[in-house]
């Protein structure tokens, strides 16, 4: 008796190994499945300017890394203390005005060489609402030392906590959506033409914003993406299940976190090997394996640190990763 779906998937050729350069940015489900590119050693970079849910708001930093245009003093603003950039996640937020324009514009260049070198980058697209700034200079109160122009009213990556009253919130639609994911793919074909694009939809439910606002916003997403990868010059961009495996083979709330919206650590083993299963090439499954039993072994708790049996241990685990470390070097433990 069959109790399930099952989304067909179908194995990709140009397959990811440990060769492979991925890039993963986007919505904290990239994250996710980043975490497991980490566990696992693959070469990867993840969300440079942390978690980005929207597609336009990532359009704008691939538009800033492919064609250098550097953080200015125009891009940042002083709240509570801390400077901040409506461009990027806060957890990039400084103390240090100079500093943080440093850090950014490192994590840019960084965005921008690895877009060139890399051989598979990962969209995950959150939401289709957005929240457009409308606020003026007048309403941050510790605003210093910036030329910001609120009249801009762009959409921003992150509100940074500030009051609604800034804001304008709306629904992108798909034609906005889809000319956004045109411009990624033809920014980044102008400067890495061998790039495979994966683009997805991240499972995690927008609650916040309405149940059916919600659907509506995930249909947009898979609207745009679908209408892209028809697109004849979209050779080199497919289409990742993540969240159909999430609402269709894995609709039970036991696959949910306990806020019910965010998929659990089961759950995003699943959806991983999955992803495996198309993306990740065969031969590299003997060296997961061994990868994966030195992190196990890495985060072996002993009775007893001082025992010979743990000292013994400790050495085969070092033989073992000194042999992973030679064949991979740039796998570090």
């Amino acid at each position: 008796m069959k109790l399930t779906t099952e989304i067909p998937l179908k194995a990709q050729e140009n397959k990811i190994d440990y060769a492979s350069q991925v890039v993963l940015l986007g919505s904290c489900f990239s994250e996710n499945i980043g975490a497991k590119f980490d566990f696992y050693k693959f070469q990867n970079l993840q969300n440079p300017f942390g978690i980005i849910f929207n597609p336009v708001a990532l359009e704008r930093l691939i538009v800033r890394a492919v064609d250098n245009i550097f953080f200015s003093e125009e891009d940042i603003f002083q709240h509570n203390g801390l400077w901040r950039c409506f461009e990027v996640h806060s957890e990039l937020s400084s103390l240090d005005k100079s500093e943080y324009l440093t850090n950014l514009n490192t994590s840019l260049k960084k965005l921008r060489e690895s877009l060139c070198s890399a051989t598979h980058i990962i969209f995950t697209f959150g939401t289709s609402w957005v929240y457009r700034y409308v606020g003026t200079s007048a309403t941050i109160s510790d605003r210093t030392a910036t030329s910001f122009d609120g009249s801009k009213s762009e959409i921003v990556a992150n509100c940074h906590k500030l009051a609604q009253k800034n804001f304008k919130k709306e629904l992108l639609s798909v034609e906005a959506i889809l000319n956004s994911i045109q411009n990624i793919s033809e920014k980044i074909n102008a400067v890495n033409k061998g790039a495979q694009l994966i683009f997805t939809v991240s499972p995690v439910r927008h609650i916040k914003d309405g149940f059916a606002e919600n659907s509506l916003s995930k249909a947009h997403l898979i609207s745009a993406i679908h209408q892209s990868l028809s697109l004849r010059e979209q050779t080199k961009s497919v289409y990742f299940p993540s969240f159909e495996i999430m609402v269709d083979e894995l609709r039970d709330y036991r696959f949910y976190a306990k806020d019910l919206l965010h998929p659990n650590t089961t759950a995003i083993e699943i959806i991983w090997q999955k992803f495996s299963a198309v993306w990740i090439a065969s031969k590299c499954a003997a060296t997961q394996k061994e990868i994966a039993a030195i992190q196990n072994g890495l985060n072996h708790k002993p009775f007893n640190p001082k025992s010979d049996e743990h000292l013994q241990f400790l050495k085969i685990l070092q033989q073992k990763i000194d042999a992973i470390e030679a064949r991979f070097p740039h796998i570090e433990f």
